[in-house]
């Protein structure tokens, strides 16, 4: 009788744990049906593609680079400074007759920097991600303006676009778009490296309890370093798949991701027992913020109520999850 009143809460515990991950989604199907419904071409063949390729991949690429630096316990406020630098140095490259190859060398390498200076400000002089990260923005967007001539964009004519550069950007392969299979990459990747490898356990342990990880002997410092390197230079990717798209370098356009990044980021962490940041999670993340925006897009709302709708969706997702979390652990 004593073991059966045992089972009990445990097998109500492990109901509440799967509800609470089958939470984010139930949400995505719930919102596809609200849209299909609402907005008949929501379901389109081409919409659906407009969604994966236009609102999707560059976010999801972006909100993975922020995964791993929540995941070791930290932030990274500067990706969209690195997604500039890489886009800048890309299309300038190019623009000066370089080889695509060589332009892509440069524009990872330029973006991974970003993220080498804000290893050396955060582990190096012990500033904390936060203010690190920020600074990074803030001094990127001013070497942006110095670089161009106050902020002038640059524009790469249709004969000097590589077509390496077109594949990219608008190419497919085996039908599916080509920014789809890099996400493809970049996110299993990153998953296995998170969840299989010394280091993403490393990095895990690292964001759950950064001391105890210290006196543990875990090389912290070291681990720290390759997070917001790799960060900047997935954020680097999404650079130069952005110019391949548009054949253009636009100073700060990085910095208009950031924000749903960190949201995708957060959302995702709904789906994890422990409420830990996980790719999975990003990308369902940022799958439903952009089904969110293109279906508001859809049914006539303009873009400031759109910027409302995401963030009470993303407020709403985020209060009833931990809300649960809370309940549960009284209980």
């Amino acid at each position: 009788m004593a073991a059966n009143a045992a089972a009990a809460p445990a097998r109500s515990g492990s109901r509440a744990d799967l509800l609470l991950r089958a939470g984010l989604p139930v949400t995505l199907l719930l919102v596809g049906l609200f849209f299909s419904f609402s907005a008949p071409s929501f379901l389109a063949p081409a919409n659906i593609e407009s969604v994966l390729v236009n609102n999707f991949a560059l976010l999801a690429i972006i909100s993975i680079a922020m995964t791993m630096a929540v995941a070791s316990g930290g932030i990274d406020l500067s990706v969209g400074t690195a997604l500039d630098f890489a886009s800048l140095v890309f299309v300038s490259a190019i623009a000066t007759g370089q080889n695509f190859y060589v332009a892509l060398f440069g524009g990872l390498l330029a973006g991974s920097m970003a993220g080498l200076f804000n290893a050396f400000l955060i582990v190096g002089l012990g500033i904390t991600p936060f203010l690190a990260t920020l600074g990074t923005l803030f001094i990127g967007r001013s070497v942006q303006q110095l670089t161009t001539g106050g902020g002038i964009p640059i524009y790469l004519s249709k004969s000097k676009v590589a077509p390496e550069s077109v594949f990219l950007g608008h190419g497919d392969l085996l039908g599916i778009a080509t920014p789809l299979w890099i996400v493809l990459l970049v996110a299993s990747t990153l998953a296995v490296l998170l969840r299989s490898t010394v280091f993403g356990r490393h990095v895990t342990a690292i964001g759950v309890q950064s001391t105890v990880a210290w006196y543990s002997g875990l090389p912290v410092r070291r681990n720290l370093v390759l997070v917001y390197i790799l960060a900047a230079a997935i954020s680097a990717i999404a650079g130069i798949l952005l110019s391949s798209t548009v054949n253009a370098y636009v100073p700060s356009t990085g910095n208009a991701f950031l924000l749903n990044a960190i949201g995708a980021t957060f959302i995702g962490t709904t789906i994890d027992r422990s409420g830990r940041p996980n790719i999975l999670g990003t990308v369902l993340g940022v799958l439903l913020l952009a089904m969110v925006s293109n279906g508001l897009l859809l049914v006539g709302w303009n873009f400031y109520w759109q910027q409302v709708g995401t963030g009470a969706l993303i407020f709403l997702v985020l209060v009833v999850t931990f809300a649960s979390r809370r309940w549960r652990k009284v209980s």
